[in-house]
Formats: structure tokens, C-alpha cells, sequence
């Protein structure tokens, strides 16, 4: 069984050298661990660095976001023949030491996914601010997609080789949420396991701060929402205009019955735009579900032809 530990890097050369030496050497029941680092438009020393550990680099000329360079190590994986993988960051805030325990449900097999759960809430470098609008955040995700993962945009995370294989990565700036939404929506099985956080290192650079993390988080959650549950997004926008209309006719009808309408006939024209608000919602709800379901007929044309694919490669490796 091969292990592919992959680590997104954007001018990483201060803290990978301590992430990488802390990586296991040896997983009981693993084979094979190979390192990859993606070379995210690194300007330092990131990929000497890399280099001097035999890590497998893969390098984007310039920088493409977190998105795209998950992306990219899960293509380079699946290549050379990844029956799990595990990506974790760079800037050494998940505990290497605890990837034989993140991979071992995906190796028996009992889980497509586990997510390392940092139990945001009890983490003592989270400022009180961001761990209520952590476990806010988490809470609504949870809601709103239909699972019970305690600590939701979590990167430190391991993928059997067929959740590798279903999912298709379709944002720049954050896979975590992409990814837990598809494998859901797949009915992969998705789990989390407990786990400690080091130290800051850093600030984040994918955020300059907590509302514009929250920020570019709800409007990925809203895209994703409105791709695999459209008919639910759209018809609650439906709904929402016609309650208000429904309203503001009846309440026309009765000053119309009293015989003082006539100076409310402005209330019945607003009533007849939310109707047709709320109508033009109603559509979009269909087309979307229509649109939906042939978004998953492509999706199993490319899960065979990525199986086709990587599959041939892989067979023409270990041939080599």
C-alpha cells in the first residue's frame, strides 16, 4: 500500500524543514510513503529545501491558491499509483506525528475521508472572537450540507485512492469546504479524528483576517449550495418573495372589501413584482435541478475516464 503525504508550500523555507523531519519513516501496513511538496509560486528556498529531504516537487510558475495546488498534488498522486493520501500545511500546524493514526480507518477501510478535528473551541492560541465564529461557522456547514464533522475546514485530512478519484476540486482559494460538500453529496464516508495544534508560525495567507475568512468561506459555501442543492437554495429565495407578496395582496384585498383600496393600488403592483421575483426563482430552481442532474452523468463519465487514466499511468510506472 503506497502513502502520498502532500504539502501545498507558498514560500514555506522557515517552518518545512521542521514539518517535513517529523513526517513517519515507517506506517505499519504502508508499503511505500513518498513526500510531494507543490510549489505553490515560491519565491525563497522552499524547493531546495524540498529537494535536500527527496521530496517529489511539483511547481506552478506563479501562484494559483490553495485550491489549485491541492489540486495538483492529488493529479501527481493519483499518477503515480496513491492508494492514500494525506495533505497537511506547511507552516507546521498539524502534528506530523499523528498521520499513522489519520490513515488508519481510510487503510481498513471503514472511511473515505478523515479529517484531523482540531477542536477549534479548546485551542488555546484561538482568540475567544475566532473560536465563537469557528464553532458558528462549523455549525451552520454541519446544517446546511448534512453532516456531523465537528471541525469542518480542517486541512490536515487523509483520501482513500476512490475519493480521490469522485472528487473534482473547482475553487482557487480553499478545497476544505469543496471537498466535504462533493464527498457528502457522493455518499462517501467521512469521519474526523481528534487531534492537537502547534504553535502559530505564521499569519495565515490565505486571510487577512477572521471576517474575510468568513467572508470568502460563506461565499464558497453559497457556490457550492447552489451547485449540488439548487432546487433547495433557489426555492427558499422563492419562497421568501412570495410570503411577503401573498401578504401584501391579502391585505389589498381586505382595504379593497372596506371600500378604501383605491389609495393602496402601489401595494398591489409591488405584490405583483414579488410574485414575479418569486416566480423567476421558481425557474431558476428547476433549471438548476435539470442543470444538477447532468452535472452528475459528467461526473461519472470523468470518475471512469480518472480511473482510465491514472489507472494506465500508474500500471506504466510500476512496469518501469
Amino acid at each position: 500500500m503506497k502513502l502520498v503525504i502532500n504539502i501545498p508550500c507558498y514560500n514555506e523555507e522557515k517552518t518545512l524543514s521542521t514539518v517535513l523531519a517529523e513526517i513517519p519513516k515507517k506506517i505499519p501496513g504502508i508499503k511505500t510513503i513518498e513526500v510531494q511538496i507543490v510549489d505553490d509560486g515560491s519565491t525563497d528556498r522552499t524547493t531546495e529545501i524540498a529537494a535536500s529531504y527527496g521530496c517529489k516537487i511539483i511547481s506552478h510558475r506563479k501562484n494559483l491558491g490553495l485550491g489549485r495546488a491541492f489540486k495538483s498534488g492529488v493529479e501527481a498522486a493519483l499518477e503515480s499509483g496513491a492508494d492514500i493520501f494525506v495533505n497537511t500545511d506547511a507552516d507546521n500546524q498539524y502534528p506530523s506525528s499523528y498521520i499513522p493514526d489519520l490513515i488508519a480507518p481510510v487503510a481498513s477501510g471503514s472511511a473515505d475521508i478523515i479529517i484531523g478535528n482540531r477542536v477549534p473551541w479548546t485551542v488555546e492560541h484561538f482568540s475567544p472572537l475566532k473560536k465563537i465564529l469557528q464553532w458558528f461557522g462549523n455549525l451552520i456547514v454541519r446544517n446546511l450540507i448534512g453532516t456531523d464533522i465537528p471541525d469542518t475546514v480542517s486541512g490536515f485530512r487523509a483520501y482513500s485512492r476512490e475519493s480521490l478519484l469522485r472528487l473534482n476540486v473547482t475553487t482557487k482559494f480553499s478545497y476544505v469546504l469543496d471537498t466535504i460538500v462533493q464527498a457528502v453529496k457522493m455518499d462517501l464516508t467521512v469521519s474526523s479524528i481528534p487531534i492537537p495544534t502547534n504553535p502559530p508560525t505564521r499569519k495565515s495567507r490565505l486571510f487577512k483576517n477572521i471576517f474575510q475568512h468568513m467572508w470568502k468561506s460563506g461565499t464558497s459555501l453559497v457556490r457550492l449550495l447552489i451547485i449540488y442543492r439548487p432546487f433547495q437554495f433557489f426555492g427558499v429565495l422563492a419562497v421568501t418573495s412570495f410570503i411577503p407578496a401573498l401578504a401584501i395582496a391579502i391585505r389589498f384585498l381586505i382595504f379593497f372589501y372596506l371600500g378604501i383600496g383605491k389609495g393602496h393600488v402601489q401595494s398591489l403592483l409591488f405584490a405583483v413584482v414579488l410574485v414575479i421575483i418569486s416566480g423567476l426563482f421558481l425557474v431558476s430552481a428547476i433549471i438548476a435541478f435539470l442543470i444538477g442532474m447532468n452535472r452528475k452523468l459528467n461526473e461519472e463519465i470523468l470518475y471512469h475516464e480518472k480511473k482510465r487514466t491514472f489507472g494506465l499511468s500508474s500500471k506504466t510506472k510500476a512496469a518501469k
